[in-house]
């Protein structure tokens, strides 16, 4: 096959191809693929393989047409991208295809290719650690949540105040005027999920009392169409209940794990606390020095790479449809730094033999496994049925990659 690449496009990682196909190609493409439809065609009046040449062409031009022009493109494609030295990362496609009988067939073939990075600059950057301070306040207040999570809810027969969990009938009058049936709700007073109008009559009520009064909306509502509106509002307090919280002693640290003590919880829990702080800190040197290894060595991403993580993050967040648009325009920035992380990692992975062999792996389910109290071949297998041993790969691989970073530039503590 005879064919010329005729003109040369590049646009960050999208690469534009014209290429040309002689026609003395195109036409012996087109009697090869005519004396093969000739042996299979059936038709009335003619034996199997005997229909004439140019019945057979009149009979099976489209199919004819179509079977040479996928032959050719398909051809030309693969000799020119071994030709030009391209290995693209997205299925290429034709754009502005030409194929006229007796000329020269004429298309431009559009791909994505994986970026070449130099990394030219990955030393000499200085970076601050924040600084991790676990106070007593802190661990008081980590205490206090454990304390929410064990309360129980109780009856109440007096009026509810904020803090007091309710069931109520609320009613609100349309703009016609017209009152409908209440519908039921259960709503934690103080938190926000009514106008504090609605809170306050809730807030005058006991159990089973009702009363009706016009409320004007806030100036700030949500809906702008709302805002200031005076409606008619029926309340009916249904149910109160009021939490009781666990006296804080040592029998509530013995309840709350393998504590025989308050103040043995109390060190568990600033241990831990320390400990994701130490791991917040450490994700945060990670995250500022890859920003500056990004910045200081300028490449382009395929553009599809991006949008499949998009489309990925907007999966996973169950993003609605009429949402996905704006949604991809909010998360476009994060994607894509997230693309440019993911091939710096690869690239100092590969270029400084940093990534994780099978006995970094092995090890580590062996360090998880003596964690867990488990054989490693049991980890090992139930990772394996998870697919998560090449996550395990990655992040190992991850660790190597951004120690050897931090060995090579400055970190300080704030």
């Amino acid at each position: 096959m005879e064919f010329e690449v005729t003109d040369r496009k590049s646009s960050g990682a999208e690469r534009r191809i014209r290429i040309r196909i002689s026609a003395a190609s195109v036409s012996e493409a087109r009697e090869k693929t005519t004396a093969s439809v000739a042996k299979q065609a059936r038709l009335p009046g003619f034996r199997p393989g005997k229909v004439p040449r140019h019945v057979v062409q009149k009979q099976f031009a489209d199919v004819i047409k179509q079977d040479v022009l996928e032959k050719l493109m398909r051809e030309a494609y693969i000799k020119v991208l071994e030709a030009e030295k391209i290995e693209p990362v997205t299925q290429p496609h034709a754009h502005d295809v030409s194929f006229v009988d007796g000329e020269p067939l004429t298309f431009e073939l559009h791909c994505e290719v994986r970026p070449t990075l130099e990394l030219a600059r990955i030393e000499g950057f200085r970076v601050t650690r924040p600084a991790v301070q676990v106070t007593d306040e802190h661990v008081s207040a980590q205490i206090e949540q454990m304390r929410e999570q064990k309360g129980t809810w109780a009856p109440l027969a007096d009026r509810p105040k904020e803090g007091d969990m309710v069931t109520v009938e609320l009613a609100i009058t349309s703009g016609e005027g017209v009152t409908p049936e209440g519908k039921e709700y259960r709503l934690i007073l103080g938190g926000g999920q009514v106008i504090p109008a609605i809170e306050e009559l809730v807030m005058e009520l006991a159990p089973e009392g009702s009363v009706e009064r016009a409320v004007r909306w806030p100036d700030d509502f949500p809906d702008e169409a709302q805002r200031g509106a005076t409606k008619t509002v029926r309340v009916l307090l249904k149910e109160a209940k009021r939490k009781s919280l666990p006296i804080l002693d040592d029998s509530f640290a013995r309840e709350s794990g393998d504590f025989e003590t308050l103040d043995a919880l109390r060190n568990a829990v600033r241990k831990d606390m320390t400990t994701h702080a130490e791991r917040d800190a450490d994700a945060e040197v990670r995250g500022k020095l890859m920003d500056e290894v990004i910045a200081a060595n300028g490449f382009d991403v395929p553009p599809s790479w991006v949008k499949q993580l998009i489309a990925g993050y907007a999966k996973a967040y169950s993003v609605p449809e009429a949402e996905i648009e704006k949604f991809a325009g909010e998360f476009q920035p994060m994607a894509e730094r997230q693309v440019r992380r993911d091939l710096v990692i690869e690239t100092l992975a590969e270029r400084e033999k940093l990534a994780a062999s099978e006995k970094d792996v092995d090890d580590r389910v062996a360090q998880l496994a003596e964690q867990r109290g488990v054989k490693p071949g049991e980890l090992y297998a139930t990772l394996q049925k998870a697919n998560r041993i090449k996550e395990l790969e990655r992040a190992l691989t991850e660790e190597r990659v951004f120690g050897w970073l931090i060995g090579r530039n400055t970190v300080e503590q704030a």
